[in-house]
C-alpha cells in the first residue's frame, strides 16, 4: 500500500515526501475540472428509515438521541479493518455500505416529535490541503465523499458538517442519550460533558448502570424484530446471491480437494462471491471439513477437504444495505453420503422440518428449539446414545441429547447476523411471532472424534442445516428452501 504523509494525523513523519512548498501547493489545488453532483432520487430504504425513526422519536419523547456510525478500526499501526457503520446507525439512515466513518444522526426533541440531521465529514475543497495530504480521509488516498446536498438527497434526511456536531456534544444533558458502544470518543465526550452538567444520574452513566443509554440500545434493537418490506426483500435477495456462492464451492471442489488446505479454498471461493455481488460475507466462513464440523465455530478453515469425508460450510453474503443471509449445507466431499453420515443427516433434516413446520404467528419463539429437540433427542436415544429415554432426557433437568448439540436452533436474522441481540428476553426467546420476523432454524448433530459415548462409525461426523425463515400471515416461508437440502438433492447438486 501507498506511504502516508506528515500532515496526515497518523504518527508517519518519520518516511513522508509530500512536499511543503507553495509553489507544489499552489500546482496541486490548481488545473481541476468542475465536478457534476447532480441530486440523486432518494434511495428506496430512505422513506422506510423514516418509519424507523418516527418510532424510535415516540419511544423517547424529549431525549435528544446520538447515533454514531464509528470510527475505522485500526487493524495494525497505521492500516485499518474495513469500516462497517454501526447497525443501529445504518437502519435509522439507510446508508449502508457506503457510509462515512465518523458520521452522527443526531435526533434533536421537539414539541411533536424530533427533528433529524446526520453530521458527517463532507468533500474537502482544493483550497485546502486535506485532498492529497491526509491520508485518513483525503480522496487521493480514499477517494471523494458526497457533499452535503448530496446525501440529504440520497437519504431523504436534513445534513450538516461535522465540525458543527460540536454544538451538539456542547448542550449535553441529563435529557441525552447515546448508542455507547458505536464511538469510544463520542461516549467519552458525552459522559464527560453529563459529569459537567452534574446530571443527577452521571455516575451510573459512566458505571453503565442508566437505564436511560441501555433502553435505547433496547429499543433500537427491538425496532429490527420486525422487518419492513424493505428488509425482507433485502433477505431474499442476500439468499439469492448466498446460493450463487455455494454453487461457486461445489463448481470448484476438485481444485479444492486438490489443494492441502482445501478449507481455505472454500473461504477464498465464496468470499469472491461476496465481493462481487455484496458487499462483504456477514460474518466469517465456515469451511469445516472432516472433524472441524464438531467445532461450532471454525473459521481457522486450514484443514483439507478429503473425498469420503463431510464438510460443513455456514456462510453467508452481507448486500450494500448491509443485510446478509445465514445458510449451512452439509456436503459429501465425495459426491455420495455413507450410510451413517446419511442416517445422521436425515436426523437433522428430520428436525429442522419438524420446527419449520410449527412456525406461524402466535407461537413462541422458544418452540421452535423445543420441536428441534424433540427428534434430537427422539434420534439420539434411538441410536442407543443416551442413557435415558428420550422423553426422561427431554426433561430439564436431564437434556443428555445436548452433549451432541450444545447450541440453540435459532436466532433473529437481517441487518446482524444475530440481530436484535439487546432485545428483551420476553420479545425474544419468549416473544411471540409475528409476520415480518425473519431467523434461523439451524438444528445440527456433532459427534466428536474422541467422544466415547458414540460408536466408533459416528466419531467426527459433524452435521448443521441452516435456513432462513420469514414469518408470514398464515406460517412461514423458508428463503433458502431453493438452496438443496435432502439426500437427493444434494447429491444430484454435487453432480451437476
Amino acid at each position: 500500500m501507498a506511504d502516508t504523509t506528515s500532515d496526515a494525523p497518523r504518527a508517519t513523519s518519520n518516511r513522508s515526501t509530500t512536499p511543503k512548498s507553495s509553489a507544489f501547493t499552489d500546482f496541486i489545488s490548481s488545473g481541476w475540472a468542475e465536478r457534476a453532483d447532480a441530486a440523486p432520487e432518494p434511495r428506496a430504504q430512505s422513506a422506510f428509515a423514516v418509519a424507523r425513526r418516527a418510532r424510535i422519536s415516540e419511544l423517547h419523547p424529549g431525549k435528544r438521541l446520538i447515533v454514531p456510525a464509528g470510527a475505522a478500526k485500526v487493524r495494525s499501526n497505521d492500516t485499518d479493518y474495513p469500516f462497517r457503520a454501526h447497525s443501529a446507525f445504518a437502519h435509522l439512515t439507510g446508508w449502508g455500505a457506503d457510509a462515512v466513518s465518523g458520521s452522527v444522526l443526531v435526533l434533536e426533541p421537539t414539541a411533536d416529535g424530533h427533528i433529524a440531521t446526520l453530521y458527517f465529514r463532507e468533500a474537502a475543497g482544493r483550497d485546502s490541503d486535506e485532498f492529497y495530504a491526509n491520508s485518513d480521509v483525503g480522496e487521493f488516498w480514499t477517494g471523494p465523499r458526497p457533499s452535503l446536498a448530496h446525501v440529504a438527497a440520497d437519504l431523504g434526511l436534513a445534513t450538516a458538517n461535522l465540525e458543527a456536531f460540536s454544538a451538539v456534544l456542547d448542550t449535553v444533558d441529563a435529557d441525552t442519550l447515546l448508542v455507547r458502544e458505536a464511538d469510544r470518543d463520542i461516549t467519552d465526550q458525552v459522559d464527560g460533558r453529563r459529569l459537567l452538567s452534574a446530571a443527577t444520574d452521571a455516575l451510573d452513566v459512566l458505571d453503565g448502570e442508566s437505564g436511560g443509554d441501555d433502553d435505547l440500545a433496547r429499543d433500537l434493537s427491538e425496532l429490527r424484530l420486525v422487518k419492513d418490506d424493505y428488509e425482507v426483500e433485502q433477505m431474499r435477495l442476500a439468499v439469492d446471491v448466498t446460493k450463487r456462492g455455494f454453487d461457486d464451492v461445489i463448481a470448484d471442489l476438485p481444485q479444492i480437494v486438490a489443494h492441502e488446505r482445501g478449507e481455505r479454498l472454500v473461504e477464498g471461493t465464496f468470499n469472491r462471491r461476496a465481493r462481487a455481488d455484496g458487499n462483504t460475507v456477514g460474518y466469517d466462513t465456515i469451511a469445516a471439513s472432516g472433524p472441524h464440523a464438531c467445532i461450532l465455530h471454525w473459521t481457522r478453515n486450514d484443514g483439507p477437504v478429503v473425498p469420503g469425508d463431510l464438510i460443513l460450510l455456514d456462510a453467508g453474503i452481507e448486500l450494500e444495505s448491509y443485510y446478509t443471509a445465514d445458510i449451512t449445507r452439509t456436503l459429501p466431499i465425495g459426491g455420495t453420503f455413507t450410510d451413517v453420515q446419511r442416517r445422521v443427516y436425515e436426523a437433522v433434516l428430520e428436525a429442522a422440518d419438524a420446527a419449520l413446520a410449527i412456525v406461524r404467528p402466535g407461537i413462541r419463539f422458544r418452540e421452535i428449539h423445543a420441536e428441534a429437540m424433540r427428534v434430537i433427542a427422539a434420534k439420539t436415544a434411538e441410536w442407543g446414545l443416551l442413557p435415558v429415554s428420550a422423553e426422561e432426557s427431554l426433561e430439564p433437568d436431564h437434556q443428555y441429547h445436548r452433549r451432541y448439540m450444545v447450541h440453540g436452533t435459532s436466532h433473529h436474522l437481517g441487518i446482524d447476523v444475530h440481530d436484535c441481540a439487546a432485545a428483551r428476553r420476553d420479545l425474544y426467546l419468549d416473544g411471540v411471532l409475528e409476520p415480518g420476523m425473519v431467523f434461523t432454524i439451524e438444528p445440527g448433530l456433532y459427534f466428536q472424534p474422541d467422544d466415547l459415548t458414540v460408536p466408533e462409525e459416528y466419531r467426527g461426523i459433524g452435521v448443521r442445516i441452516e435456513d432462513d425463515i420469514v414469518v408470514t400471515a398464515t406460517g412461514a416461508e423458508n428463503l433458502s428452501a431453493g438452496i438443496p437440502r435432502t439426500v437427493a438433492e444434494v447429491e444430484a447438486w454435487l453432480a451437476r
